[in-house]
Parts: C-alpha cells; sequence; structure tokens
C-alpha cells in the first residue's frame, strides 16, 4: 500500500469514529483526496427525521467544496463490516459522479484492509453533467 493510500484509509477508519449515528448505529466514514492532495473527510450524521440523514461520502464532498476543491482522484470509505467489502449507496455515487467518473474508490474493512475499484465501475451509464450539455 502507498503511503498516500494508507494515509486515506487511516483518515477515513478515523472518519467512522465520528459519525453520528445513534438510529441506525451503522457508522460510515469517508475521505476524499483532492488532485491538489489535500485528505477531507467526512462521516454519516443521522437525524430523528431519517429522511435527512446525511450519508459520509456526501459529508465529506461538500466540506471539500466549502473548502473550494472542485477535483478529485480518490475516496476511500469504510463501515463495521468485517466480511466483505460495501460501497457507497447509490445517492452517493450519483453525487460523486458530478466530480467526474475517474475516481480510484477505496472499499475498506475495519481492519484497514481496501479493494480497490472506480467510481464508474460502481456506477456504469452514469448521468453526469455532461449529459446536460447534449441540449
Amino acid at each position: 500500500m502507498s503511503d498516500r493510500v494508507g494515509e486515506l484509509v487511516s483518515k477515513c477508519l478515523q472518519a467512522r469514529d465520528m459519525a453520528y449515528c445513534p438510529y441506525s448505529r451503522f457508522p460510515v466514514g469517508a475521505a476524499i483526496l483532492t488532485a491538489e492532495g489535500a485528505i477531507i473527510t467526512g462521516c454519516n450524521v443521522e437525524n430523528a427525521s431519517y429522511g435527512l440523514t446525511v450519508c459520509a461520502e456526501r459529508t465529506a464532498i461538500q466540506r471539500a467544496v466549502v473548502e473550494g476543491y472542485r477535483q478529485f482522484t480518490a475516496i476511500a470509505v469504510t463501515c463495521d463490516i468485517k466480511d466483505r467489502f460495501v460501497g457507497p449507496c447509490g445517492a452517493c455515487r450519483q453525487v460523486l459522479m458530478e466530480f467526474g467518473s475517474d475516481w480510484i474508490v477505496y472499499l475498506t474493512k475495519p481492519d484497514g484492509s481496501y479493494k480497490e475499484t472506480s467510481l464508474s465501475e460502481l456506477l456504469p451509464f452514469a448521468f453526469s453533467p455532461a449529459d446536460l450539455e447534449m441540449n
């Protein structure tokens, strides 16, 4: 594992520990690597009005945008499931796609092991900003 990937995985595990999930008790952490080399983290933040819950991946992307970033190269995502790799939900995949399809995605287990995939593999035939330019 490269040092940068190791740092990204470590940061997503740390972010998971910050999750606010009193209802589902399903903590999720995410860490995004910007094109400039910054790492921005996020965790899930639940709400008693369940539909207002925000996933870790969307928290991270929103924080990154607020900090001025618009180009990203990778994201690591983790939860507490130990026996298999779990990817972002469909809504998060679509939100990430807003910023390009060439992301590397590291699906991370609690022990730090990970599986590398890509956003385009996780969301084939995606609707993207390019589709709006075709009109």
